[in-house]
Protein backbone atom coordinates (compact mmCIF):
# COMPACT_ATOMS: atom_id res chain seq x y z
CA UNK A 1 0.00 0.00 0.00
CA UNK A 2 2.79 2.44 0.99
CA UNK A 3 4.29 1.64 -2.71
CA UNK A 4 1.06 2.68 -4.33
CA UNK A 5 1.16 6.16 -2.40
CA UNK A 6 4.47 6.68 -3.09
CA UNK A 7 4.24 5.87 -6.63
CA UNK A 8 1.21 8.13 -7.04
CA UNK A 9 3.18 10.91 -5.10
CA UNK A 10 6.20 10.71 -7.38
CA UNK A 11 3.60 11.05 -10.91
CA UNK A 12 1.92 14.21 -8.95
CA UNK A 13 5.09 16.02 -8.37
CA UNK A 14 6.48 14.93 -11.72
CA UNK A 15 3.16 16.70 -13.68
CA UNK A 16 3.45 19.79 -11.37
CA UNK A 17 7.08 20.06 -12.64
CA UNK A 18 6.62 19.57 -16.18
CA UNK A 19 3.32 22.30 -15.85
CA UNK A 20 6.12 25.03 -14.35
CA UNK A 21 8.58 23.70 -16.46
CA UNK A 22 7.45 23.71 -20.04
CA UNK A 23 5.68 27.15 -20.64
CA UNK A 24 9.46 28.27 -22.86
CA UNK A 25 10.65 26.18 -26.03
CA UNK A 26 13.38 27.80 -26.12
CA UNK A 27 16.26 28.24 -23.52
CA UNK A 28 20.09 28.99 -22.88
CA UNK A 29 21.50 27.38 -20.19
CA UNK A 30 24.80 27.40 -18.55
CA UNK A 31 27.51 29.74 -17.57
CA UNK A 32 30.71 28.06 -19.08
CA UNK A 33 32.57 29.97 -22.05
CA UNK A 34 32.00 28.37 -25.60
CA UNK A 35 35.86 27.59 -27.38
CA UNK A 36 34.26 25.18 -29.71
CA UNK A 37 31.95 24.69 -32.50
CA UNK A 38 28.12 24.94 -32.16
CA UNK A 39 26.89 21.41 -32.24
CA UNK A 40 23.19 21.46 -33.48
CA UNK A 41 21.32 18.07 -32.82
CA UNK A 42 17.94 16.55 -32.95
CA UNK A 43 16.39 14.29 -30.92
CA UNK A 44 13.29 12.11 -31.08
CA UNK A 45 11.62 10.96 -28.26
CA UNK A 46 9.52 7.85 -28.55
CA UNK A 47 8.23 5.20 -26.11
CA UNK A 48 10.63 4.63 -24.58
CA UNK A 49 13.92 5.64 -26.21
CA UNK A 50 15.98 8.61 -27.09
CA UNK A 51 17.12 8.63 -30.99
CA UNK A 52 20.05 9.30 -31.02
CA UNK A 53 20.73 7.58 -27.46
CA UNK A 54 24.14 8.74 -27.41
CA UNK A 55 25.38 12.17 -28.01
CA UNK A 56 29.08 13.24 -28.13
CA UNK A 57 30.66 16.48 -28.04
CA UNK A 58 33.80 18.35 -27.12
CA UNK A 59 34.57 20.11 -24.12
CA UNK A 60 33.61 23.89 -24.94
CA UNK A 61 31.17 23.26 -27.87
CA UNK A 62 27.87 25.09 -27.72
CA UNK A 63 24.85 22.32 -28.03
CA UNK A 64 21.93 23.86 -29.73
CA UNK A 65 19.28 20.67 -28.67
CA UNK A 66 16.16 20.37 -30.57
CA UNK A 67 13.83 17.71 -28.98
CA UNK A 68 10.46 16.51 -30.22
CA UNK A 69 8.22 13.81 -29.04
CA UNK A 70 6.06 11.48 -31.68
CA UNK A 71 3.95 9.46 -29.52
CA UNK A 72 3.05 10.85 -26.32
CA UNK A 73 4.08 13.75 -24.30
CA UNK A 74 7.62 13.62 -23.11
CA UNK A 75 10.51 15.53 -21.54
CA UNK A 76 14.19 15.66 -22.00
CA UNK A 77 15.95 16.41 -18.73
CA UNK A 78 19.85 16.98 -18.40
CA UNK A 79 20.10 18.47 -15.13
CA UNK A 80 24.24 18.24 -15.43
CA UNK A 81 23.58 21.30 -18.15
CA UNK A 82 20.47 22.64 -16.48
CA UNK A 83 18.12 21.26 -19.34
CA UNK A 84 14.25 20.02 -19.03
CA UNK A 85 12.13 20.91 -21.70
CA UNK A 86 8.69 19.37 -22.11
CA UNK A 87 7.34 18.83 -25.70
CA UNK A 88 4.10 17.84 -26.40
CA UNK A 89 3.44 15.46 -29.13
CA UNK A 90 3.99 16.30 -32.33
CA UNK A 91 6.19 19.83 -30.55
CA UNK A 92 9.47 20.83 -30.46
CA UNK A 93 11.22 22.54 -28.02
CA UNK A 94 14.69 23.77 -28.16
CA UNK A 95 17.77 25.01 -25.57
CA UNK A 96 21.35 26.10 -26.30
CA UNK A 97 24.13 25.05 -23.65
CA UNK A 98 27.69 25.08 -23.64
CA UNK A 99 29.26 21.96 -22.81
CA UNK A 100 32.24 23.18 -20.39
CA UNK A 101 32.88 19.70 -18.09
CA UNK A 102 34.04 16.77 -19.46
CA UNK A 103 32.68 13.56 -18.74
CA UNK A 104 29.75 11.51 -19.06
CA UNK A 105 26.03 12.77 -18.58
CA UNK A 106 22.80 10.89 -18.06
CA UNK A 107 19.64 12.10 -19.73
CA UNK A 108 16.21 11.07 -19.08
CA UNK A 109 12.39 11.40 -19.76
CA UNK A 110 11.19 14.03 -17.00
CA UNK A 111 7.26 13.16 -17.80
CA UNK A 112 5.82 9.60 -16.89
CA UNK A 113 4.71 8.36 -20.36
CA UNK A 114 3.93 4.73 -19.56
CA UNK A 115 5.15 1.44 -18.02
CA UNK A 116 9.03 2.11 -19.56
CA UNK A 117 9.10 5.49 -18.40
CA UNK A 118 12.10 4.26 -15.81
CA UNK A 119 14.25 2.68 -18.86
CA UNK A 120 13.96 5.67 -21.23
CA UNK A 121 17.78 7.67 -20.81
CA UNK A 122 20.47 8.29 -22.68
CA UNK A 123 24.13 9.23 -23.09
CA UNK A 124 25.93 12.58 -23.22
CA UNK A 125 29.65 12.21 -23.84
CA UNK A 126 31.95 15.42 -23.75
CA UNK A 127 35.62 14.84 -24.89
CA UNK A 128 38.59 16.54 -23.80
Amino acid sequence: MIFILLFFAIVVSGCAQQQTQSTSTTGTTGTGTATGAVKEISVTLRQFSFEPGTITVKKGDTVKLSVTSTDVPHGFSLPDFGVNLTPGVGETKSATFVADKSGTFTFRCSVFCGSGHSTMSGTLVVEE
